[in-house]
Parts: structure tokens; sequence; C-alpha cells
């Protein structure tokens, strides 16, 4: 089976399951730790070089402080469980902003852990444009572009699996995403199961990767 060198992960679907189980919107959140987890452990026993999660957006930072609350206390978790495995952490995203956790703040740069190997990646205050550096001009019809990217440590992405059955990137990484290939599961993210990522690979293996050659 080829393997993907970069898996990106869109972890859809905490809100809707939470309602689903009689449960607030906020509660649904902490429910993903433990699929993240099991996703991390999966990959690096495939050999998947590194993986990217998509922890929460510049836009969703708009939704009511109960769930903004859970994302980030969820995200930051998340990241920490991870520092007690053998990996390589980055945490990108606004710093400039008082909404990126200050507790993720020496993640910004790679850091080793354990005997280092797989890179994580997590996408935490993220924004597509503030990524891609495009600065607003007086002339709001025109965008300046400064040439750097903010996730230039991040590379090109093979396989995006996103659970909860929505069919956009939703801004993940534009850059890295230019050709990959992108995996859909109805199921949301809190009920993760080991046969959905693998289900996932084989689809990958099938198909036709030519990055435009």
């Amino acid at each position: 089976m080829r393997i993907p060198k970069h898996i990106g992960i869109i972890p859809d679907g905490n809100r809707r399951w939470a309602l689903a189980n009689q449960l607030t919107k906020d509660k649904g959140y902490s429910f993903g730790i433990s699929p993240g987890f099991n996703v991390f452990k999966l990959c690096q026993k495939e050999g998947i070089e590194e993986v990217t999660f998509y922890g929460f957006t510049v836009d969703n930072t708009k939704r009511p402080n109960e769930q903004k609350l859970a994302f980030t206390k969820a995200c930051i978790e998340s990241v920490m469980l991870l520092t007690k495995e053998n990996c390589e952490i980055l945490v990108l995203g606004n710093t400039d902003s008082n909404l990126f956790p200050k507790e993720l703040l020496p993640f910004t740069k790679r850091t080793k852990f354990g005997q280092g190997g797989i890179k994580v990646n997590f996408l935490i205050n993220y924004g597509w444009e503030w990524d891609l550096n495009i600065l607003k001009t007086q002339d709001s019809s025109k965008k300046h572009v400064i040439p750097y990217i903010h996730s230039q440590d991040i590379s090109r992405i093979d396989l995006i699996i996103r659970w909860g059955g929505r069919r956009r990137l939703s801004g993940f990484l534009p850059a890295q995403s230019v050709y990959s290939d992108f995996y859909i599961l109805d199921e949301y993210w809190p009920d993760f199961n080991e046969k959905d990522f693998y289900d996932a690979l084989a689809w990958y293996d099938n198909q036709d990767i030519t990055l435009g050659g």
C-alpha cells in the first residue's frame, strides 16, 4: 500500500455529536481529544511522516463564549497529551491575537519530544488570509501579498480526511492542499474508529497521483 507522507485531519461534527447525545454543543469538544490521540498513534504506527490537525480558526472564535472556551481547552489538552510521546510538535496560528492560548506559545517553534520522529502540526487560531500574509490596502478592492507564508515549515499534504460529512476545506492550509486528495467521512469526529482511518488509506492507495504531470 502506498502510504501518504503527510495527512491533514479536519475533525468536524463535535457540536452535532453533542446534540445527538443530548448534550449542549460545548460539551462535544472534549470528546474529540481521544480520537486525535488515536489518529496520532495510527499515523506513527504506519510510518506517516507528518500529520496536521485543524484545531480552531479565527472564524470559529465568533461562536458563543462557552464553545470558544471548550474548544480552546480541548486543543490545549490535545497538544499537552502529545508532549509525552515521541514526536515533533508545531502549533501554528495568529499569536498576535489574545485568542491564541498563551499555554501554547512555547510550541510555536517546532519542538522535539522524546526521541522525536513524526511531525505533528496543530492549527490554532488559524486563518488562511493570515497564513498567506494577505493584507488589505486602503483600497479595499485590492490586496497586497507579501512573498512568504506563515506555514512555510509545513510540507505539502497528500491526503486530507474530514469527518462530519461536509465537502469543504474550510480554509485548511490552502498552499499545502493544492494537490491533496480529499476523503470524506459522514461520521462525526467523536465517533472515530480505526476502520475509518484504514479505509481512507486504502482509498488513497487507489488514487491516480500525478501532481498535474
